[in-house]
Order: C-alpha cells, then structure tokens, then sequence
C-alpha cells in the first residue's frame, strides 16, 4: 500500500513538474534556452494612474491626517551606535544668519550634521510626497528632475513622485530606488501658463484630499524644471518649510520685495510688514500642514478671480501672505533653490537644486508672456 501511494506520489509531483517547465517553454516564445538570470536584473515599473475630478473641488472641512503608529511630528529620536562628529557651541557658520526673529533654523550648509539629522528621520520612516506639473512642452525636463532627484533628494527615504501631466504618454521610465513610486496624475490643458501656476493649487488640492492623504507624512511642491545637483535630506524636513527667493534674500528692505501691494487681492501685504520672500517653486511640510497651505493658496485665488484680480506672482504672492501671519517652522537657504541663471556666490556654499536655462517663450502655452 505504501508502495503504491509513492508511486502515485511521483507521478503527481512529475506531472507537476512538465505543467510548469511547459508553461515556461510557452511564455518564453517556445524557445527555453532564451530563459537567462541576471543578477541584479530591474525593470521599471509602469507608473501607477489618477485621474482628478475636474469639475468641482469640495467645500468641505479640512480631514485630519491619519496619524503614524511609529512616531509623531517632533520627535527627535535616532538609533544608538552611530558614529558622528562632536557638535561645537562656539564654531560655526559666521557669515550668515542661521536663525529667524522667530526662532526657526535658517539651514544652510555647516549649520547641520547629515549623519544625525538623516538617521533621526529614518528612524521614523516616512512617506514623502512630491508633487510636479509637467503640463504642455514641460515634460521635457521630467528626466532630468526624475534621475537627479533619485540621485540626491532624501536618498532611502521613501518617496512617492506625483506626476500631474496633461500627456501621460510622454512621462519617462525611470529606474528607481527600492521604496520609491511614480505615480501620473491626468489634469486639463492650459492656454496660459499663468493657468498652469493657479491650477496647480486646484488639483494639488483635489488629489490630495482623495488620495495622498492616505500615502504620504510629508509633502513637498516642487518646479519641475529643475535638477538636483547635491544632497537634499532630511534637513528639509518640518512641519513647514520655504525655501528664501535667490533674487531676495539680501534684501533688508521691505520695499525691494515684489508682494502683492494691491489692497484689492487677497495677497495682499501693506508695504511696511513682510519678514522675507519666499519662492513657490519649492516648499514642503507635513501633510496636514502643507494641504492648509495649498488649499488657501487656491481658495484664494478663486476669490480674486470673483474679484477680477490676479495676483502679481500668482500663487507665490498668497503663499508670501499665508507665511507671513502663519511662520514656517524651519527657513531653508538659497541653496535649495538656485537658478542657472546666476552667479553662484561666495555664502551659498553648495547647490542643491537649480532651476534650468530655458526659452519661456518657447515652452509655455502663451509664448511667456
């Protein structure tokens, strides 16, 4: 009997054995000895896809993020055992500030020790968001973000691109680090790239209230024509962070900044009061933080809209509003923002992102103008 059950053994596991070598001769195009293993061998994967609800954003309450279960907003721990260098109380970077009249950090590079600072946020292991309109001609430049951010932004973080294209088709592979996603979000065409800035805040508002909500910690908005030339950390990382304007941030008079001076706008800042001008084409925070700040910037926008007024620098202007009454937790350098442009001064110790030389006219829908 025991005999008899072995052999029936054998014939089920053999017969097991030629389904499956047959369904790899068939997959492989009849052809077996094509079958090879490479070593590491990665493919990219296919991004995954939104598509936003153009018609309306929801009037409704602001949701609270889901909380993690591994840490909260502030927490300072980091592991035991790793290896840095003594921090001084009397040396530092002197010429420069490196603090707000509010007590915030102003980071530039030798105000922080990547090694702590990383392996304080990797501890907590979060889900960062990036969001970037690649709309009209602008997909051209998402390689380039693409690749040099998998080379430079909060490397072995994990990271979740979010794509906002009006062409999906033209979104490249991209071989990407192990945690880190593409994700393509279909949004409208514009007419003009002033439409393309505003709508920025619409469906950034929308696709976070429906889904990035539920994937991310932090979230960081981002110009897509622009490329990563060193190391972006965990350093950025706050309940709010801006990122002060190349063009401004040695101006000590109010006056030289270009806010919205029209008392008409809901940007508006009177000429006496500002603290410094920020740049919209990066800004990050924690979710919950930043969805606040996204979503003012587009309600009011559509309220100068009603009012027949558009802010001077679009969504940039009621970003400098909201930050002036409602302070970032942490001021991130030039450094973090520069332009191909400029000159690289003598206080701007390493470029971490730039924007790239291109033709306004050429790229935007209206010829740039």
């Amino acid at each position: 009997m025991l005999r008899n059950m072995s052999k029936t053994h054998v014939f089920i596991i053999a017969a097991l054995i030629l389904m499956v070598v047959g369904a790899i001769y068939i997959y492989s195009g009849n052809d077996i000895s094509s079958l090879s293993v490479c070593q590491p061998c990665y493919v990219v994967p296919e991004p995954d896809r939104i598509i936003v609800d153009t018609d309306v954003v929801e009037k409704e309450e602001i949701k609270p993020v889901p909380s993690s279960d591994k840490w909260k907003i502030g927490d300072l721990t980091m592991p035991s055992g790793v290896k840095y260098a003594l921090p001084s109380t009397q040396i530092g970077r002197t010429d420069v500030n490196t603090v707000t009249n509010w007590n915030a950090p102003l980071v530039w590079e030798g105000t922080f020790d990547p090694v702590v600072i990383d392996a304080i946020y990797k501890k907590m292991d979060p889900r960062i968001a990036v969001v970037v309109f690649a709309v009209g001609k602008y997909t051209r430049f998402l390689r380039g973000f693409l690749e040099s951010g998998e080379k430079y932004f909060l490397v072995d973080f994990r990271i979740t691109y979010y794509i906002f294209t009006d062409n999906e088709k033209e979104v490249p592979r991209v071989a990407l680090n192990k945690g880190r996603k593409i994700t393509v979000v279909t949004v409208p065409s514009a007419t003009r790239w002033q439409d393309v800035v505003l709508g920025r805040m619409k469906w950034a508002t929308i696709t976070i209230d429906k889904q990035i909500r539920q994937e991310a910690d932090y979230l960081f908005m981002m110009d897509i024509d622009s490329v990563f030339h060193g190391r972006v950390g965990a350093e950025a990382l706050s309940r709010l962070s801006a990122v002060l304007h190349r063009g401004y941030y040695k101006r000590t008079n109010r006056d030289d900044f270009p806010y919205e001076r029209r008392p008409q706008s809901k940007a508006y800042i009177p000429i006496d009061e500002g603290d410094y001008y920020y740049t919209a084409a990066v800004w990050g925070g924690y979710l919950e933080d930043m969805y606040n700040l996204v979503k003012y910037c587009y309600n009011m926008s559509e309220e100068d809209k009603k009012n027949n007024i558009e802010a001077v620098w679009q969504e940039e202007s009621h970003l400098n509003r909201y930050l002036l009454y409602n302070k970032p937790t942490k001021v991130l350098s030039p450094e973090y923002l520069w332009s191909d442009y400029d000159s690289v001064p003598s206080d701007i110790k390493v470029v971490r992102i730039s924007q790239l030389v291109k033709n306004y006219a050429e790229v935007r829908p209206n010829g740039g103008h």
